[in-house]
C-alpha cells in the first residue's frame, strides 16, 4: 500500500511540474516572449530595466549673442548624438510649452553619479543654460531599440 501511495505521489508531483512547465511555455509563446532578445537589451522577467531620467530646466545663464549660442547648442546636439552612439544616452527631446522645464534625458546607466557625469559634458549645461534634475526610472527595456528604429525614420538630421 506505502508503495502505491508513493507511486501516486510522485506521478502528482510529476504532472505538477510537467504542467507548470507548459503553462510557462504557453504564456512565453502567447506574448511572443523573445529570450535573446530581452537578454541583449538587459531586460528583466517583466521587460523592464532601470535608468536615469534627467529634466532639463532653464539655467541662469542669459546668453544673447546669437552665435555664441548657436555654437553651445551645435556642440549640445553634437554631444547628444556621441552618447547615443555609444550607447549611454537611451533618449532626448525639448518639452513642448513646459516652462522652464527644457527636454530630459534617458541614460543606460545605473546610478545617479554616472548620469551626473554624462550631463556634465553637455556644452549647454556647462554653459549654464540648462540645470539638470535627476529620478531614477524603471521602464521598458525597449527604449534600447529606439535610436535604431528613429535612424530610419529620420530623413533631416539634426546636428
Amino acid at each position: 500500500m506505502r508503495s502505491f501511495i508513493k507511486i501516486v505521489f510522485f506521478i502528482t508531483i510529476s504532472f505538477s511540474c510537467y504542467q507548470t512547465l507548459v503553462a510557462a511555455k504557453n504564456q512565453s509563446s502567447e506574448n511572443n516572449y523573445d529570450e535573446v532578445l530581452a537578454k541583449s537589451l538587459g531586460a528583466d522577467d517583466y521587460g523592464m530595466r532601470s535608468y536615469v531620467f534627467v529634466v532639463l530646466k532653464t539655467g541662469p545663464a542669459k546668453i544673447t549673442d546669437k552665435e555664441r549660442r548657436a555654437e553651445i547648442f551645435k556642440g549640445h546636439f553634437s554631444n547628444m548624438a556621441t552618447l547615443a552612439k555609444a550607447g549611454r544616452l537611451v533618449l532626448a527631446g525639448p518639452f513642448m510649452d513646459a516652462g522652464d522645464n527644457r527636454g530630459m534625458y534617458i541614460f543606460n546607466v545605473v546610478t545617479i553619479e554616472e548620469a551626473k557625469e554624462l550631463v556634465e559634458t553637455d556644452p549647454a549645461v556647462a554653459a549654464g543654460i540648462f540645470v539638470a534634475e535627476y529620478k531614477k526610472y524603471y521602464g521598458s527595456a525597449g527604449l534600447m531599440t529606439i535610436n535604431e528604429i528613429h535612424k530610419k525614420i529620420q530623413k533631416i538630421k539634426i546636428e
